[in-house]
């Protein structure tokens, strides 16, 4: 066992990552691949992989340290004892490799990417096996594989997509270069990879005979890249003089990756901004990738050439930049250095500068037609610059999700991710539209973002109170936002009709106060609340139809046979309403009880959760406080509800006389998708001849 420091990988050039996480424990035994520690910037989140298996010995970093490329995170007890001469085998392999191509590079005879793979001849007489492998992919490495939406057998067509790539900078869908048959993968998500790695092999049609003539335009490509590269030099040491004598410097739109006519939907800068070096400029994106485009200089933004909806090619021009110091030296590869070794990796297939240059003289030369450019900005702009045309917020989703949702007409924002890290992926919008079609057909309606302003009414607006005077501003409490939700979903959803009598209850007054000393004595106090629930669950019992909830397909009532009553109690912190169950099976005594038992509680705030479940119907009693009459909101899913009013000595006429009568003010509120005028009228009749004479709770 060797026991070795394991350091942070090539992290896409980012410096001073946080630390979100550290899954491994000294003592654990991991394998290849197995997360070490999960990074965290301002542009992307990644797994950092172990790059073998072993036991951790030590672990070198701790949550919320920043760290950058070579940094120490683990020491780790490699397992085997042969890994060490393979990894020192690999090494020599590398090393031999690295000479070799060193001295390709001193012949100027630099490999160059072939457009397709070599194929190799497979046994299938007409099919043959090539290899898959990374394309260019803008001269990033390292960049993280965050989707592979394919699997080993799969049927493919030409451009499908392989794998998806995020990195600091873009996320990019990579498409199958040819259709075929997956025969195997080499790459899972999480891997790093960049360009020439390889994805996978794949079964496609065709001889494979072809090979030598694929190989021969390698050789003349070869020669002509180790002529523009001299050419790319000289451009770069004249850029890099340009930058450093200052003043206004164009920037043009760099390697994109060969693509043509990539859409602007984003413009992050305005002539006047002070900018950084590799702040963004504008955001662009293509039916297979977005990216932000970075500045290649810290300076003042004196002209800005590009709009959002304008379509960009590489070497078109952005704009220029008042430059206030030197562009950094590093811009310029150094003989034998780091870049170069990187150049030589890719096998020169970036697009040399001359090119770039030649392209930009082209473009300034000609007529901007971009000026006259009438499309929209892309949904994603319109979503950054608050545009109502789209709903929703950004969302973690790849270029091509984000296409298909256009085409299919699917707000983001509205599915729910599935994939790593919550990430959108084309099967949770495949399955968004089922859900809203399945919806559409059983006569619902499709899931919705709440109303902020209430069913599209506009909102009210903010006003600064502090120019009035003197303000305090104060939290609501829990119960009280609690309450507030329910009555404005109640208001917005439930078509209130409220119906207004009064009930003689001068009788019933009189029963109480004599039986007030009897009812202390067996410890309750009775107030005219009890005879209220009790008449409330017989007037239920009479009209079925206000003892129902609606069912959540609107095209059913819920029939309830039992008799929940809800009373509204006052509270320091809110409206509580605590339930009576089974009112129906129990006496005024009893109820007289159970009222002063929860409403105490919910002065105190002790009520349980169960406790304030299951009502029928709700009573609202204002009777101790004052007024004539109120409209209450139904407490739904319940489909009414009685407010009661504080009862004062009328006049009454009898039919020969007027008498002094002791009225109580009702007032009934309900659903009109559930109870009629006609039954609200008869059920308040009703409860008020209770009222009028408590012998009929005995019938």
């Amino acid at each position: 066992m060797s026991s070795e420091i394991i350091k942070v990988p090539d992290i896409g050039g980012s410096t001073d990552v946080e630390i979100i996480e550290i899954p491994v424990s000294v003592g654990d035994v991991i394998a290849a691949e197995d997360t070490m520690i999960t990074l965290e910037s301002d542009k992307a989140s990644m797994d950092v992989p172990a790059p073998k298996g072993g036991k951790v010995v030590k672990i070198l970093v701790k949550e919320g340290d920043t760290v950058s490329e070579g940094d120490d995170i683990l020491e780790l007890e490699a397992e085997g004892g042969g890994e060490d001469d393979a990894g020192a085998s690999t090494e020599g392999d590398e090393s031999a490799a690295q000479d070799d191509a060193e001295s390709k590079k001193d012949d100027g005879a630099s490999e160059k990417a072939e457009p397709k793979p070599a194929a190799k001849k497979s046994s299938g007489g007409g099919k043959r096996t090539v290899e898959v492998k990374v394309p260019d992919i803008g001269g990033s490495e390292g960049v993280e594989i965050i989707e592979v939406p394919v699997s080993e057998g799969d049927e493919i067509g030409e451009e499908d997509t392989l794998i998806t790539l995020e990195s600091d900078k873009a996320s990019m869908d990579v498409p199958s270069p040819y259709s075929g048959k997956i025969v195997s993968l080499s790459i899972k998500e999480g891997d790093s990879v960049s360009e020439g790695d390889v994805i996978g092999t794949m079964e496609i049609a065709g001889e494979g005979d072809d090979e030598a003539e694929e190989d021969a335009p390698a050789e003349d490509d070869a020669a002509s890249d180790s002529a523009e590269s001299d050419t790319a030099e000289d451009d770069g040491d004249a850029e890099a003089e340009e930058a450093e004598a200052g003043g206004r410097q164009e920037i043009r739109v760099p390697d994109i990756g060969g693509s043509d006519g990539v859409e602007i939907i984003e413009v992050a800068i305005s002539e006047g901004d002070e900018i950084n070096e590799e702040d963004t400029l504008i955001t662009l994106e293509s039916d297979k990738a977005s990216m932000d485009v970075p500045s290649p200089f810290k300076g003042k933004v004196v002209e800005v050439s590009v709009k959002e909806g304008d379509s960009v090619s590489e070497g078109d021009l952005i704009g220029y930049v008042e430059v206030a110091g030197a562009k950094k030296a590093a811009k310029k590869p150094a003989s034998g250095g780091k870049s170069a070794d990187a150049g030589a990796k890719q096998g020169g297939d970036a697009k040399p500068s001359a090119d770039k240059a030649e392209s930009g003289k082209s473009s300034a030369s000609q007529p901007d037609k971009r000026t006259e450019y009438t499309g929209e900005p892309s949904p994603e702009a319109r979503e950054k610059h608050g545009d109502d045309k789209t709903a929703g917020a950004h969302v973690h989703a790849g270029p091509a999700v984000r296409k298909l949702a256009r085409e299919l007409g699917v707000d983001l924002g509205e599915v729910k991710g599935s994939g790593p890290k919550g990430r959108i992926v084309k099967d949770d919008v495949d399955g968004f539209v089922k859900q809203v079609m399945k919806t559409r057909k059983s006569g619902g309606s499709a899931a919705a973002p709440a109303a902020t302003g209430g069913a599209g009414i506009p909102p009210v607006p903010a006003i600064d109170f502090s120019q009035f005077g003197e303000i305090e501003e104060k939290p609501m409490s829990r119960l009280m936002r609690a309450g507030a939700t329910n009555l404005h979903r109640s208001w917005l959803n439930v078509p209130h009709v409220t119906q207004f009598d009064e009930a003689d209850i001068t009788e019933l007054e009189a029963f109480r106060k004599a039986m007030k000393e009897e009812a202390q004595q067996q410890g309750a106090k009775l107030t005219p609340l009890p005879f209220m629930i009790k008449a409330a669950a017989k007037a239920l019992e009479k009209f079925p139809q206000f003892n129902v909830s609606l069912h959540p397909d609107g095209d059913k009532v819920i029939q309830k046979k039992y008799f929940h009553i809800g009373v509204a109690v006052d509270t320091p912190n809110g409206l509580m309403v605590p339930v009576i169950r089974n009112v129906d099976q129990k006496g005024i005594i009893e109820l007289a009880k159970e009222v002063i038992d929860l409403a105490g509680r919910a002065q105190e705030g002790k009520l349980k959760r169960d406790e304030m479940q299951g009502g029928c119907f709700t009573i609202s009693s204002l009777g101790s406080i004052g007024g004539t009459a109120f409209t209450p909101i139904v407490n739904t899913p319940e489909v009414a509800i009685l407010g009661v009013s504080k009862s004062q000595m009328k006049p009454v006429w009898n039919g020969s006389e007027f008498k002094p009568r002791m009225m109580c003010p009702l007032s009934l509120s309900y659903d009109h998708r559930a109870v009629n005028g006609a039954d609200a009228a008869r059920f308040t009749a009703y409860l008020a001849q209770v009222l009028t004479d408590i012998r009929r709770i005995l019938f």
